[in-house]
């Protein structure tokens, strides 16, 4: 609270008896101790139908403390070799900045964009590392449309790409009379057949298709036509993408259809061009609380692991006390009931640490 909090909103969340609240505390953790979480949560539903027949007017809150879902202690050790993809991404986001500049050089009216992938770059790599799979058999992506330039440069480094192909970013037309191919400006598998599998420029339409392609893998499984399983169908998109209507249209079908081959990584790089955040509160919150109120398996990927030293000396409890907005819950969430699909939102920041948050 601050000191314009008004005085009935003090008054309507004091305590009234803290003794009594230390005691239902107590309780829910000696049973959490005792029997395991998933007791706990039947006896948590069984008191929210009991509230809504008393019509108590009480609804849990949807949004989490701001702290990473994965406590560090949670955290696998990490599988690769931290230094050489540290040195990677940073070669990768440097020719992407650099095959912007140049074709802007070149032609003052091409533009481009760097800031979006030089967001995401350690999110995009550790899935090129260590999540997506290639092959006929493999997983299908849909790659956020203003990263990639990323893309492109890890192409270059991968040797699928020439220079005389980055020097021509964006000149698909006068890109064969140098010997070169044109780079589309967005994944654009017609223009780059071997290149891209979907597009995904128009702003929306890479969300929605990302969840009816899952819906049909699993009919093509069910209906015994095609084994998808163990394919995952991997969508990488930004929280300015979130504002799209199509984004936001078919959430509760991949929650209905409880579609866990989809994930969704929302770099929330506060690119939204409606203004960074709305209602005085945060991206991550605002995504959060909407992806979860549509039945989505939410996990937050927040601070890197120079952060940890400094939470661990927070004995307090301080980190996961409630904001001055009404966002933000006050411990660390339980596991989810359900396994549906899943929704990574994770802050511009995004770790260089010795740790990687599970899907």
């Amino acid at each position: 609270m601050n000191d314009m909090t008004p005085a009935w909103h003090l008054a309507a969340n004091a305590d009234t008896n803290p003794d009594e609240t230390q005691e239902w505390r107590d309780a829910l953790l000696s049973l959490a101790a005792s029997e395991g979480p998933a007791r706990v949560r039947q006896i948590l539903d069984e008191l929210a139908r009991l509230a809504r027949s008393q019509r108590i007017g009480w609804q849990p809150e949807l949004n989490t403390p701001y702290i990473n879902t994965i406590a560090v202690e949670d955290q696998p050790a990490f599988p690769g070799d931290l230094a050489v993809e540290e040195r990677l991404a940073s070669l990768m986001r440097w020719n992407a900045l650099a095959m912007v500049v140049r074709a802007n050089q070149a032609y003052g009216e091409l533009g481009g964009h760097i800031a979006s992938y030089a967001s995401a770059a350690d999110l995009f790599e550790t899935g090129f590392n260590h999540f997506f799979r290639a092959g006929r058999q493999g997983d299908l992506v849909f790659f956020q449309p203003h990263s990639a330039p990323g893309v492109y440069a890890r192409a270059f480094l991968e040797g699928r790409l020439s220079e005389a192909d980055l020097l021509h970013y964006r000149q698909e037309i006068t890109a064969p009379a140098s010997g070169a191919r044109g780079l589309s400006s967005y994944p654009h598998p017609w223009l780059m057949p071997d290149f891209w599998q979907f597009p995904t420029g128009s702003m929306g339409i890479g969300p929605i298709s990302s969840i009816y392609h899952a819906r049909f893998m699993r009919y093509l499984t069910h209906r015994q036509l095609l084994n998808c399983e163990g394919r995952k169908v991997w969508g990488v998109f930004g929280d300015g993408e979130m504002d799209e209507p199509e984004s936001m249209s078919a959430l509760t079908l991949a929650a209905r259809e409880k579609l866990d081959n989809l994930v969704w990584v929302v770099n929330c790089n506060l690119q939204r061009l409606d203004g960074p955040v709305r209602g005085n509160g945060r991206i991550i919150d605002e995504l959060e609380k909407l992806f979860a109120g549509a039945g989505w398996n939410v996990i937050k990927l927040v601070w890197g692991s120079d952060w940890d030293g400094l939470f661990a000396r927070d004995t307090t409890g301080a980190w996961c006390a409630p904001s001055p907005t009404r966002w933000t819950a006050r411990c660390r969430p339980s596991p989810p009931k359900t396994a549906a699909s899943t929704a990574t939102t994770s802050s511009a920041r995004t770790p260089n640490s010795r740790h990687w948050p599970r899907a």
